[in-house]
């Protein structure tokens, strides 16, 4: 305790958010899992396991759109504390995780000198990565408390846990933290900002891109085509996403900020270049007859680290893109893209796994990381961006 106090009011902020992120990402892991691997034990088709995720993911558009709206006009404490409305149905998590992380990720921003983009990078860095490293031991968590308790007390268990995490955010955080000074208008919830447009057209097909395979085609295929039982799908899963989380918070040091550079549109549009290709690979791969565990988990690992460094840069670049006052509109409107990508990959992967099989979701997402990486050549580079500061 005496270490927190001698930090900095700022840091002390930071933590704070950190910790409420981590909490959320945890049990958002764990509760898709759960979902996930619960009702294709039940018999439940690939598509309609996808159609469970669909009010998840419709609020998580919604959320961050009118989220974002009210976090500038409330502060961000409140927007991250009203949560606890929603936690007694876990049918609408999406909403509580949500609010959490447009909360967290325009706090970065007030907490960071505009002139100190490299710091700003490396806390974003760490808090995406984080949270995506949090968010594989979620998975691990839900086949292992599916397995444990079953489906119903798991869930409660859960939300015992976030109501003691939202108190105390509600008592710790700064009651202002994120308050626009001018009172935003509804209609302000959409973005005016070309840079910010662009990014989160290619955040949308970027995720999409993932989900599509990720959210049902590979769990269910691991357990139908591999016979694994719950806790090795959610261990593999598990590993995956813990990796990814790692790789994102050493994303920095890969892009180049050792040697004083912090990324661009022009590095969005590389990176995204460097991943398009693979899912299609990885479906060659498969259809050759190669050894199926070696071809998909190999090169999901590698999809992994390259799509976790893509991840990274775009998270780094709203936060940098985003205006100061009023900073969660900005970031609200670009994970409403974002979840407007997993919603389209979460219905996709259901039903192109159901109808072609897993291959073919490897063909789509591959498409889908094309899409975003042409869209990223309309990025802002550094002379651009230095031209609007002026």
């Amino acid at each position: 305790m005496k270490a927190l106090s001698a930090l900095s009011a700022e840091v002390r902020q930071y933590l704070l958010v950190t910790g409420n992120y981590w909490a959320f990402t945890l049990t958002d892991g764990a509760l898709r899992m759960l979902v996930v691997l619960h009702f294709h034990s039940l018999g439940y088709t690939p598509l309609q396991i996808a159609a469970l995720f669909l009010f998840y993911e419709v609020f998580g558009v919604i959320t961050n759109l009118v989220g974002g709206y009210l976090g500038a006009r409330l502060g961000l404490n409140r927007t991250m504390n009203i949560v606890p409305w929603v936690m007694a149905a876990q049918a609408l998590s999406g909403i509580a995780k949500d609010l959490n992380k447009m909360s967290a990720k325009s706090s970065i921003k007030l907490l960071v000198p505009d002139s100190q983009q490299g710091i700003l990078y490396k806390w974003v860095a760490i808090l995406t990565g984080s949270k995506n490293a949090l968010k594989g031991v979620g998975f691990f968590l839900g086949g292992a408390l599916l397995a444990l308790l079953g489906f119903t007390q798991a869930v409660l268990a859960m939300a015992a846990v976030l109501a003691l995490i939202w108190i105390g955010s509600l008592m710790l955080l700064k009651k202002d933290l994120g308050k626009a000074k001018a009172k935003p208008k509804f209609r302000d919830m959409l973005s005016k900002s070309r840079a910010i447009n662009i990014l989160s057209a290619a955040r949308l097909v970027l995720f999409g891109a993932r989900d599509i395979w990720f959210v049902v085609a590979l769990p269910v295929y691991l357990s139908s085509a591999f016979g694994w039982d719950f806790w090795l799908v959610g261990g593999f899963l598990a590993v995956w996403v813990i990796g990814y989380g790692i790789v994102q918070s050493f994303a920095p040091h890969i892009t180049g900020k050792r040697r004083g550079h912090v990324p661009d549109g022009r590095a969005a549009f590389i990176w995204a270049i460097a991943l398009a290709g693979l899912p299609a690979l990885i479906a060659v791969g498969l259809s050759a007859g190669w050894s199926a565990k070696v071809v998909l988990l190999g090169g999901l690992m590698l999809f992994g680290v390259l799509f976790a460094v893509n991840s990274s840069l775009h998270s780094y670049l709203i936060v940098s893109y985003a205006k100061e006052d009023g900073v969660s509109l900005d970031v609200g409107f670009y994970y409403m893209s974002n979840a407007l990508g997993r919603l389209v990959g979460t219905l996709l992967s259901g039903w192109v796994f159901q109808a072609y099989g897993l291959e073919a979701c490897l063909w789509v997402s591959s498409v889908f990381v094309l899409v975003a990486a042409l869209i990223s050549i309309a990025l802002p580079r550094h002379t651009e961006m230095a031209q609007q500061t002026h």
